[in-house]
């Protein structure tokens, strides 16, 4: 019962910890920036966000800003409805057609992706894990993105696998 108690403190911990770990992504990067030539559609939808990672706009302040906007505000590039937070997010900048040129971004927020594991053997004593592979690779831009996350989940893997086989 010990072994089980172990086990389920070092998941979760792990959990908790993957999550205070979120990625940085600089809005652009790394061939683009806050400005009109970038493509933001198919910058976004080259990564995977996901709950605790952090967006980062880089733009002179006279020329641009960013505003979280709701959906319908986005689709009409309409600057005066209210800002407010969705599981969706989208963001455009406020100057004057600046957005209907291109300057905004909308961001899928998922859920982290499930662990497969599966167990071998008598009482199934050797697990092994996989985690589903990003859609695409990270970018440089992504501090801490999918190979922190990979490497995190390996080594609570690992380290649940050896408290098993220790005690």
């Amino acid at each position: 019962m010990a072994i089980y108690k172990l086990f389920l403190i070092i998941v979760a911990s792990a959990l908790l910890f993957s999550m205070a770990l979120g990625a940085s992504y600089t809005v652009g990067a790394p061939a683009g920036s806050c400005d009109l030539k970038t493509n933001y559609t198919q910058w976004a939808s080259a990564r995977r966000f996901f709950p605790g990672d952090s967006l980062r706009f880089q733009y002179p302040t006279a020329t641009h800003n960013v505003l979280e906007v709701t959906k319908a505000a986005y689709d009409s590039c309409n600057i005066s409805v209210s800002v407010i937070a969705t599981v969706t997010r989208y963001f455009m900048c406020g100057i004057l057609g600046h957005c209907a040129d291109g300057m905004k971004l909308k961001v899928n927020v998922g859920a982290q992706p499930q662990m497969q594991c599966w167990g071998r053997g008598k009482g199934a004593r050797q697990i092994r894990c996989t985690q589903p592979a990003p859609a695409s690779p990270e970018e440089s831009s992504a501090i801490g993105g999918g190979a922190a996350r990979s490497s995190m989940w390996l080594a609570a893997v690992m380290a649940a696998g050896l408290s098993l086989l220790c005690f």
